[in-house]
């Protein structure tokens, strides 16, 4: 293996580490959403719905780490801790109940497009190293991801029409 290969195949694992990392993280995050702060029914079935694919996802990356012969291990994610803290302190300073709906959405929005930039990247890294499966795989849970963020999308529309109804 040349040494381009070996910085590749690090560059892979540290991602897939890092992702697996996020995934975890949004399976708690999403529960605690759907359970502690949403009160829209719509909003907390895509949470919900999301969090059992996140599972998925979770379970899929275990898959590719298995492929790997490699044990599956998280690498902090910087991004997502910013993401999860930046939440926190909004929950806290925001009691309104349609704000914080609206909030969650727009995060939930926001990690969407993190993850479907995450595995945009992975897959072809994969597919670069002949890692077809885990390419496969990757690429199905990059595709529900922008799935989730398409639900999400509707679900902020009609939010906002509904909100613009009201006010009028």
């Amino acid at each position: 293996m040349s040494a381009d290969s070996d910085a590749l195949e690090q560059l892979f694992e540290e991602g897939l580490q890092k992702v697996y990392y996020t995934e975890q993280q949004l399976v708690d995050a999403l529960q605690q959403m759907e359970e502690e702060e949403v009160s829209d029914e719509r909003v907390k079935q895509a949470f919900s719905e999301h969090r059992e694919e996140t599972r998925g996802h979770v379970d899929r990356l275990e898959e590719v780490f298995e492929s790997m012969d490699a044990s599956p291990e998280t690498k902090q994610d910087r991004v997502v801790d910013a993401m999860i803290q930046e939440h926190q302190e909004f929950v806290e300073q925001n009691s309104d109940e349609r704000v914080l709906e609206r909030f969650d959405i727009a995060a939930g929005q926001k990690t969407e497009h993190y993850e479907i930039a995450t595995y945009g990247n992975l897959t072809p890294l994969a597919a670069d190293l002949g890692m077809d499966d885990a390419a496969d795989r990757l690429e199905r849970n990059m595709r529900e991801e922008q799935e989730a963020l398409d639900r999400l999308s509707r679900i902020s529309e009609q939010f906002d029409r509904e909100q613009e109804q009201q006010q009028d």
